[in-house]
């Protein structure tokens, strides 16, 4: 089917178009790296199609990672979106951009930005009172003092994230359970999945002002599917009284695929009722709505397993970022923050397997046997969507790893 062709109902159609930095292998052998935008299963060579159409933004295009994009700021986001869309919707440009398009089959996808910073969050109320009534069950309430007055976040490794389709290898490190004299070294026995949603922050700003709740779209760019890997065993015995460290930072997935904000304007929902009043800064009354209706599949070696939805996450993304930089701290272009682990309130609908399995108590039955956490070959694929204009459906790709041996030190 040619390039232009996409099938009604695609959800990578021309209302969605989003970004990733793709290769070829050229007669020599030696691989180029160029932004693409995705359609349908082709993606478009956004630069060589800017100087094709004589395009102002070919020098923002024609580039080996989506940085100089992103640094532009949100009315170049806005104006090469909209020359993206007439470039693949008006029939005058076929016979020119026809060339410049690729099968996905025939293309490598690369990480499509330098990661900056990296900061994750813990947003999903669902997922933290599961994660309170499994280590804390004789608690008067599963949630900290703290966790409905300010957005739970800790600092992680940026050197560590990976893109879609990169194996992940089973890390190693201390353990100790609780009848255990003392720690032991080995491969982590309790590795697990977070499903997540990751944003990408174009705009930097400066040291010591802070980013209000209005300007989160001057600043973040769009949004990726995130799984944030998880070695519980290594995280449990390391996590008092500082928090993660190398149970997290052996990895992060992002997928390929970069859906910038305005394709997601019909998926903009309010976030759950607020229970507690919110200081002013984090206090969304008065702006859009902060929250996204995505709905979020995990499969293990192609088994759903779960379906969690988004638009259950009491922290949003712009509370997230007002958060992140209202002790002065600046955004870099490339910060990338994740959303938390994403769970709904049925049990069919948890983000990770710490939840699914309680704890490995209740073990997964998979169609190659049965699962509490991860085993060597397993490969944990996430995808997701979200309404789009006119009832459509925006494809936010996927997010894949297959979990290899340990290495020894």
């Amino acid at each position: 089917m040619p390039p232009f062709d996409v099938p009604e109902g695609d959800p990578f159609g021309p209302h969605n178009l989003p970004y990733g930095v793709f290769s070829l292998t050229d007669p020599a052998g030696a691989p180029e790296r160029r932004v693409g935008v995705r359609l349908g299963d082709h993606v478009l060579d956004a630069g060589a199609a800017a100087h094709a159409l004589g395009s102002p933004y070919a020098g923002l295009l024609a580039q080996p990672t989506l940085d100089p994009l992103l640094a532009a700021g949100r009315t170049a986001w806005s104006d090469v979106r909209r020359a993206l869309t007439a470039w693949v919707t008006v029939p005058a440009h076929r016979e020119t951009l026809a060339p410049h398009f690729h099968p996905l089959s025939d293309v490598t996808l690369h990480l499509p930005f330098t990661v900056a910073d990296y900061v994750d969050f813990y947003a999903s109320e669902n997922h933290a009172r599961n994660v309170g009534q499994i280590f804390r069950p004789d608690a008067a309430d599963s949630l900290t003092p703290n966790w409905k007055h300010l957005p739970i976040g800790y600092h992680g490794r940026s050197g560590t994230v990976v893109v879609s389709g990169t194996d992940v290898v089973r890390p190693s490190g201390q353990r100790k359970a609780p009848a255990d004299t003392a720690p032991v070294f080995g491969p982590s026995i309790r590795l697990d999945i977070e499903a997540e949603v990751g944003f990408v922050v174009g705009t930097p700003s400066e040291q010591g002002r802070p980013v209000p709740l209005g300007d989160y779209r001057d600043h973040v760019f769009g949004l990726c599917l995130l799984n944030d890997w998880s070695a519980r065993d290594i995280q449990a015995w390391e996590y008092v009284p500082l928090g993660p460290f190398l149970g997290k930072s052996f990895a992060t997935s992002v997928s390929a695929w970069i859906t910038p904000l305005d394709a997601l304007d019909d998926a903009r929902v309010a976030p759950p009722v607020r229970t507690h009043p919110l200081l002013p800064y984090l206090d969304d009354a008065s702006e859009e709505p902060g929250g996204y209706d995505l709905r979020i599949s995990v499969a293990i070696n192609g088994h759903v397993v779960s379906e969690p939805p988004f638009s259950t996450m009491y922290w949003t993304a712009a509370q997230q970022l007002a958060h992140m930089t209202v002790n002065g701290a600046s955004l870099r272009t490339g910060d990338l923050y994740g959303s938390g682990t994403v769970s709904g309130a049925s049990e069919g609908e948890r983000g990770s397997l710490l939840e699914l399995t309680w704890n490995g108590r209740d073990a997964l039955e998979l169609p190659d046997g049965k699962r509490t956490f991860l085993e060597d070959g397993d490969e944990v694929t996430l995808t997701a969507w979200a309404p789009g204009p006119g009832g459509t459906r925006v494809g936010l790709g996927e997010v894949r790893g297959l979990i290899t041996p340990a290495v020894s030190p």
